[in-house]
């Protein structure tokens, strides 16, 4: 037989080597199926610089940096003109007001939730008594820009009270334009939907000349309506020192959306709600605390990622590590597959192995031991030539390597052969048989 004295690196490259090899192929081919990494900078359509919109905008802006974001704000007209931009792939994701969602394709875009109330508000000159939107036939009215949420849902509205083109001179300009001419008697009076944030709706509600049209027929327009919710301005929140508004004023509210494109990485979905938690989680005028982001007032359909986190809330990995940390050991998890698969049936079958290979040196030197111990019950030996085959066994066993844990057997393999000569001396003497 071989000698079995071998190098130690190379003992440990024969026993694990293989169930290395295989365990590191099954990584590989799981590495396939890891998820890309998210980008590192993404488009957002916010509407006018004068908008609510615009202002979150940059407020993602700086929540983002801090997570190795880069956003890049895309100025626009409004909604409908950030769900075009959406759908030719300008932006990735937007800000989009609720009850738009038949201006986009079917199902080409989704919602990651509502984010915040965007009341409606109707602003005229103060001299004017307009309790009902029928009031305003025959006036100048500004219903927003072309491609904005605001055209379009003042424009449902006067629709609903039979006023067009024909009994009321319409006109379409934008937020900031509107309150300019409203403020100079340009115009009678001007929708807006933004949020009490926009510098335009704060500076408007100051003014001593305006009013503010309260809709005391909300829950009729809600009814017409789904994606319209009733809000109520308290007495006085403006400015409890002027009194402003001077009682409780009803408004109708839209939601404001983050829409995405279906190629928006799932963990920037779970960031983007996230960091929305963080900016609009606290509440406002018309929002409860914790009541934004939600699923709710929805009519996109809502991203499989997101109805997940509104679900089940951040990942521990999410709540504790930074963003791409998290990102990169989520995206992993599926490399759990070989470890479980290959790695921890390898563990268990390995000891079996070492321990065969370690016995495989020392147990088959009992067969030489023990056809020499056959042959002298037999008589059929040579006494001389067996005891040079157990001198010769001897040797070749001292040679054999073993870690400490297999020297117990390594030893009393040696007395047995120690015991096979004793008998042989004896066995010789006995029966005179020296050769």
């Amino acid at each position: 037989m071989k000698r079995d004295r071998e190098h130690p690196l190379k003992e440990q490259l024969k026993l694990f080597g293989p169930a290395l090899i295989i365990t590191l192929l099954g990584f590989i081919l799981a590495y396939q199926f890891v998820d890309p990494a998210p980008p590192d900078r993404i488009r957002i359509a916010s509407g006018n610089e004068e908008g609510a919109y615009h202002l979150f905008a940059r407020k993602y802006r700086e929540s983002l940096a801090r997570e190795g974001i880069e956003l890049e704000i895309v100025t626009s007209a409004g909604s409908v003109e950030n769900i075009q931009l959406l759908e030719s792939g300008q932006v990735d994701i937007a800000f989009v007001q609720g009850g738009l969602a038949g201006k986009a394709a079917a199902g080409s875009l989704l919602s990651l939730g509502s984010f915040y109330y965007e009341p409606l508000w109707l602003f005229h000159r103060g001299e004017l008594e307009i309790n009902r939107l029928t009031g305003l036939k025959q006036l100048r009215v500004a219903v927003g820009a072309e491609r904005s949420g605001t055209r379009a849902l003042a424009l449902q509205l006067l629709n609903d009270n039979n006023l067009n083109e024909g009994n009321t001179l319409i006109r379409t300009v934008d937020g900031r334009e509107a309150a300019e001419s409203l403020l100079a008697d340009e115009i009678d009076a001007a929708f807006f939907v933004a949020s009490p944030q926009s510098p335009v709706v704060r500076s408007l509600l100051e003014s001593e000349s305006l009013k503010l049209m309260s809709f005391d027929r909300a829950d009729a327009y809600t009814r017409l309506h789904p994606h319209l919710s009733s809000v109520l301005l308290p007495e006085g929140l403006v400015n409890m020192e002027r009194n402003l508004p001077g009682g409780p004023t009803r408004l109708l509210s839209a939601t404001a959306n983050l829409v995405a494109t279906e190629r928006l990485h799932p963990a920037l979905v779970e960031l983007l709600i996230y960091v929305g938690g963080k900016i609009h989680g606290s509440g406002g005028w018309f929002e409860a605390r914790g009541e934004f982001p939600s699923p709710a007032y929805t009519d996109f359909p809502l991203s499989g990622d997101a109805a997940r986190f509104y679900e089940q809330g951040p990942s521990l990995l999410q709540r504790y590590l930074p963003f791409w940390t998290a990102s990169l050991l989520d995206r992993l998890k599926v490399m759990l597959l070989p470890l479980i698969a290959l790695l921890l049936p390898l563990i268990k079958i390995l000891p079996g192995i070492y321990k065969w290979r370690m016995r495989s040196r020392i147990y088959p030197w009992y067969r030489e031991v023990l056809a020499i111990d056959r042959k002298m019950a037999k008589g059929e030996l040579d006494a001389d030539t067996s005891l040079k085959e157990l001198e010769d066994i001897e040797q070749r066993v001292t040679d054999i390597s073993v870690p400490l844990s297999f020297a117990e057997e390594l030893y009393d393999l040696r007395r047995h052969i120690n015991l096979a000569r004793i008998r042989l001396l004896k066995w010789r003497e006995k029966t005179g048989h020296a050769g």
